[in-house]
């Protein structure tokens, strides 16, 4: 048998309470997960780890989420993404569909269950190409 490698989800959130919550729903359902608070710190993280998600915030301070999802895009087009935002008003949808037309893969308002985080990142990782054995 070879190695199961565990997939790596890398949540961006300003707000701590956010991301503690996001890591232990995603470590129960057995992915690692890495933390950045802002984009600056998640591009940071892309450069240093292999990760397969990203999860993002909108609004943040220093470098928000659309500009983030640009540069992941730019720079590392085959890595799933989510955007997330504050839910309920009209400029958070706005910033969510902007956000979708820039290459988030899926988008999703706070609060969200975690049934559908789940279904979020599941639905990224079965559409990304498995990787191939290494001998």
């Amino acid at each position: 048998m070879g190695d199961v490698t565990i997939p790596t989800v890398l949540v961006v959130d300003d707000e701590p309470l956010v991301r503690t919550m996001l890591r232990t729903v995603l470590e129960q359902a057995g992915y690692a997960v890495a933390e950045a608070d802002d984009g600056y710190h998640g591009l940071a993280a892309l450069k240093r780890q292999d990760i397969n998600v990203v999860i993002t915030d909108i609004m943040m301070p220093n470098k928000d989420g659309i500009e983030t999802i640009r540069e992941i895009r730019r720079d590392h087009p085959g890595i799933g993404i989510v955007a997330m935002s504050g839910g309920g008003t009209s400029g958070d949808m706005l910033y969510l569909r902007i956000a979708r037309a820039l290459g988030a893969d899926r988008i999703l308002e706070k609060p969200m269950l975690p049934c559908e985080l789940l279904d979020a990142v599941s639905s990224i990782r079965s559409d990304q190409p498995a990787a191939l054995p290494v001998d």
